[in-house]
């Protein structure tokens, strides 16, 4: 398994991967209702590839896994990461408030089915941990309260924290946070 920087030369086996995973995070009634996952054009991936980071799990020339972490000046786009935003100065975490030039936005991670459960989750999360502690020292995500796999695995598996929960949509969410930085690896 290699893991590594995303490449231009891999955005379009991102968004064919993205597209196959993509209603993995909503429950049987959500894929029924009038829900969809979140999801980012190949412009969107460009632009994360080339400015913020895309860290790919690739098995025999395959890419079988992807994170992101980008500047909250992408995601703004979004009413929900505005949402986040406003939000920002309210969180702390370890003594410090987090603010939009001290954390990013971590996620989303999409690990192809077949290859789950094999240590590539924590392999990913481990790498973009360490390429964005170079600049930020924590990254913030959000979890569908109903989307408990990927709660148990950010928290068991990437040792993130709760720091906050927000309902948007007409959803719930949690949110945590995790530090990048050296002395918390």
């Amino acid at each position: 398994m290699n893991i590594r920087l995303a490449t231009l030369e891999d955005v379009l086996p991102l968004a064919a991967l993205e597209q196959s995973q993509l209603q993995d995070e909503l429950s049987i009634e959500q894929r029924n209702s009038s829900l969809d996952g979140q999801s980012f054009s190949q412009a969107d991936l460009t632009c994360l590839v080339t400015q913020h980071w895309v860290v790919v799990a690739e098995l025999d020339g395959h890419i079988v896994g992807y994170v992101i972490a980008g500047r909250w000046a992408f995601f703004k786009q979004w009413p929900i990461y505005r949402n986040l935003l406003n939000r920002l100065s309210r969180i702390e975490y370890d003594k410090a408030r987090l603010t939009e030039k001290n954390c990013c936005q971590y996620g989303p991670i999409w690990i192809a089915t077949d290859y789950r459960g094999q240590g590539i989750f924590e392999a990913l999360v481990k790498f973009v941990r360490k390429a964005v502690s170079k600049e930020l020292p924590y990254m913030l995500t959000f979890i569908a309260e109903d989307n408990g796999a990927s709660f148990a695995a950010h928290t068991r598996k990437g040792g993130m924290q709760v720091v906050d929960f927000i309902s948007f949509d007409e959803r719930d969410y949690y949110l945590l946070v995790l530090p990048t930085t050296e002395s918390f690896f």
